[in-house]
Formats: structure tokens, C-alpha cells, sequence
């Protein structure tokens, strides 16, 4: 028993130490008092600060909206909780930009898009029978989807209505994963964009309906060296 209790706590220690170290790596991209650090692009829809949530309102008129990092992120897990109401869908760009000029769309060459629209990898978050949430579309320019969920069935119903919901993502190289509530969704290659801004999307409605809400917390990021595990 002696033996056992001595092996227990270097091995308790050193658990612990890794812990601590990879607590120290996360940085908060939201201070809980203000949307400072970030910029609103490609439409007119709200965002505050409320009861240190981000909240996202839409607004009757205005195309997607996204909020975003002023800073690009390459290699990166990211994680944050969201509150959707069920009539509305929203989603997380990542490695995302805008376009600087009206251009057109690449995979619909007759669709001009708008400078200041956003494009880019886009984690789906939308009601549970849809069966999307957690995979990623590519908004704004290819429109489609990167993965198919249908070959992990527990994702399809990894998102839950009406509550919060956990996102974690991991961006590596050319490799691109989510995780709903724990269970993993989207996993695939893509090495168009190496890097990009993070934007929290309040998406546009049909003329008479809404207002609807999207809430975003505890929304954080841990870059990724060379080697690093995600």
C-alpha cells in the first residue's frame, strides 16, 4: 500500500502541473463587460453586453451579421457556449474574411457578393431536427457543407433545443473538428484559408417575423504550436 501511495502522488503532481499549464494557454476572447476586441461585419443586427453575455438580436432588413475578432487566429481550439432561440440559426466563423470588393460568389458566379460580406468556415448552430449543428458550412462563397453527419449518427442529435450548448472546435493545419456537448461532429480537410478572423453569426429573417435572439459565453481560445495536441 505504501509503494502504491508513493507512485500515486508524483503521478497526482505531474496530472495536476499539465492541467494547470494548459489552463494558463486558454485566453478569454470575451471580458464579460463589453465587446471590446471585437467588430461588427456584413449586416445591422444588435449585439450587447447583457448580464456578462454577449447577446445577438436580429434585425428585420439587415443580411447575416457576424461579430469578430479584430485579430486572425491560424492553429487554434476554440470553445464557447451558445443560446439560440429555435426559430433562428446562427454559427461560428472561423479562419473567416471579407470580401474587399463586390465579387463574384466563387462556386455561383452570377450571385455578386458585397464588399464587407463575410466568408469563410461557418460551425453550424440550428435547431436539433435539422441535424446539422456542429457541422460546417462554407458561408458566402462555396456553399456547402464540409462533412456529413449522417456517417456519425449521434451528432445529429448532439445539440439540445432551448439550452445551452458547448461548442469546441479545433483547427489545425488543414484538419478541422467540432465537438457538440462532448460528442463529435464535423472532422475534415480544407486548406483554403490557413487562417482568418472568429465571428459569432446572428443570421438574417424573413420580412414579419423575429425579433429573435442568439446568446454567446464563456467564449475562449487556446492557440496551437507546432506538435501541440488539440
Amino acid at each position: 500500500m505504501k509503494a502504491k501511495s508513493g507512485l500515486f502522488v508524483p503521478i497526482f503532481l505531474a496530472a495536476t502541473a499539465l492541467l494547470a499549464a494548459d489552463g494558463a494557454k486558454w485566453i478569454s476572447l470575451f471580458n464579460g463587460k463589453s465587446l471590446e476586441g471585437w467588430v461588427v461585419k456584413g449586416g445591422t443586427a444588435k449585439y450587447e453586453v447583457k448580464d456578462g453575455i454577449i447577446v445577438g438580436s436580429t434585425v428585420e432588413g439587415s443580411p447575416n451579421t457576424f461579430l469578430c475578432t479584430k485579430r486572425d487566429y491560424a492553429d487554434f481550439v476554440f470553445e464557447a457556449e451558445v443560446l439560440c432561440d429555435k426559430e433562428l440559426n446562427s454559427g461560428f466563423q472561423i479562419r473567416s474574411h471579407t470580401y474587399e470588393k463586390d465579387t463574384p460568389q466563387p462556386s455561383q458566379p452570377k450571385r455578386v457578393r458585397k464588399a464587407g460580406e463575410v466568408f469563410g468556415y461557418q460551425c453550424e448552430v440550428t435547431f436539433q431536427a435539422k441535424g446539422t449543428s456542429g457541422n460546417f458550412w462554407d458561408e458566402g462563397r462555396f456553399t456547402k457543407w464540409h462533412d456529413n453527419l449522417t456517417n456519425r449518427p449521434p451528432a445529429l442529435t448532439a445539440f439540445k433545443d432551448g439550452q445551452w450548448n458547448h461548442y469546441r472546435i479545433a483547427a489545425q493545419g488543414d484538419r478541422i473538428r467540432s465537438w457538440v456537448n462532448g460528442v463529435p461532429c464535423a472532422d475534415f480537410r480544407d486548406a483554403t484559408d490557413k487562417t482568418g478572423f472568429i465571428g459569432l453569426q446572428v443570421h438574417g429573417i424573413k420580412a414579419g417575423t423575429g425579433p429573435f435572439q442568439v446568446q454567446w459565453k464563456n467564449v475562449r481560445l487556446r492557440e496551437l504550436g507546432p506538435g501541440d495536441a488539440p
